[in-house]
């Protein structure tokens, strides 16, 4: 995929890797090694790693940056491809990767080749799944949360809806949706 249209703001990149039988705390550690070394490059938002459920040894590795210009400068840094070098032996097969740089990153499956769903499709879904979590949330966290200053209640509410979307909520309903919203 060529430079995203929306080249100034986040870009999100995830790459899925099939580790060799008997090599997984190998490639734990070399995601490790890698995501220390990502930190140091300008730019750098975050990564996480999807560890794979049994039978699959896929692991997917999502690497953030705010531009699509720092992405480039790491996925161009001799650094990365000192790290990718130590993957011999570790890894099987090509990775597979895909960008994003908006709304798609809630909507990522590693099994789906690089499409992704319609924007209308992605926003409604959005908008039904936060109103239900932030409904779920308000009821549940309200007695407990009762005399807390304003902004702590929406700092933990908040926390709580993205970690809830990320690991999940948007993993569940995308495939759950897949057809329709790939469709």
């Amino acid at each position: 995929m060529d430079e995203p249209s929306d080249a100034g703001g986040p870009v999100t990149i995830s790459i899925a890797r099939k580790v060799v039988p008997g090599r997984e705390a190998d490639y734990e550690q070399w995601v490790r090694g890698i995501t220390a070394a990502a930190q140091t490059f300008p730019g750098h938002m975050g990564v996480n790693v999807i560890k794979p459920t049994p039978p699959s040894r896929e692991y997917v590795t999502i690497f953030r940056f705010d531009t699509y210009a720092h992405l480039a400068g790491w996925k161009e840094s001799p650094v990365r491809a000192s790290w990718l070098e130590r993957l011999r032996g570790i890894v099987e097969g090509e990775s597979r990767e895909q960008k994003g740089t908006g709304l798609e990153f809630w909507f990522s499956l590693p099994e789906l080749p690089v499409s992704h769903p319609s924007p209308h499709k992605m926003a409604l879904v959005l908008f039904v799944v936060i109103y239900a979590i932030l409904l779920l949330l308000n009821l549940l966290l309200s007695p407990l949360t009762e005399g807390w200053p304003y902004w702590m209640r929406t700092l933990l509410g908040v926390f709580l809806q993205v970690m809830l979307m990320t690991y999940f909520v948007m993993p569940r309903v995308t495939r759950l949706l897949k057809s329709w919203l790939y469709n």
